[in-house]
């Protein structure tokens, strides 16, 4: 099999003065004691730990290249040039305004010229830049970006649909909301036959094919 390597290229945000673990648990009691509670409680007294832990799970994406989670891709494919969908992944960030969660799934498509791509790599890109403070559009247009930067295909499709708890548990209080953000490049864009089966695909009900 041949394997096509390509070089990292570094998607990291601007670097910042990062506080000590000490120093960020120290943010959690001041903002304890902003909400009216006692952080020296029995119920509070390890919440500021618990906290930074939680923060290096829910910010991993900061410390993670998603342009070389794609370095590594496969070129004998015996000519398969179709579309390559992988549907439903499970998205979990945080919006960077309100810091409260967004819940929802992601589908990524694209269109293979020569070389394709494990499939558990696509899902990586997307923990990569959903595991960072985020708002929707963004988050759509920097996986399609990464992928059609790397693999060279001839189209990618992202859709992402998600709830925003920054709407549902604050402010106008509507839960039920999903919203729903799309970016398509090269074919997906350009050639409305790709782009319509595209979307048939994404509509058909999971294992409709099966039996």
């Amino acid at each position: 099999m041949n394997i096509v390597t390509e070089p990292s290229k570094r998607r990291a945000p601007a670097s910042v003065d990062r506080p000590s673990r000490k120093e960020a648990e120290e943010a959690v009691r001041t903002l304890l004691r902003w909400a009216g509670d006692d952080p020296a409680r029995e119920g509070l007294r390890d919440t500021p730990a618990r906290v930074a832990r939680a923060y290096e799970e829910y910010f991993s994406g900061y410390g993670t290249d998603p342009v070389a989670l794609l370095a590594r891709t496969f070129e004998e494919v015996e000519g398969y040039d179709e579309i390559v969908l992988l549907r439903n992944i499970r998205l979990e960030s945080v919006c960077e305004h309100h810091m409260a969660p967004i819940i929802g799934r992601v589908h990524v498509a694209y269109l293979p010229d020569r070389r394709v791509v494990g499939i558990s790599k696509l899902a990586r890109v997307v923990e990569a830049y959903g595991k960072r403070l985020q708002i929707q559009e963004k988050l759509t247009a920097q996986i399609a970006a990464t992928i059609a930067e790397v693999l060279e295909p001839r189209g990618v499709a992202v859709v992402v649909e998600a709830v925003h708890q920054c709407m549902t548990t604050r402010g106008v209080h509507k839960p039920g909301v999903t919203m729903t953000t799309s970016r398509m490049l090269g074919a997906f864009r350009d050639d409305p036959t790709t782009r319509r089966e595209l979307l048939a695909m994404l509509q058909t009900p999971p294992g409709a094919h099966e039996g």
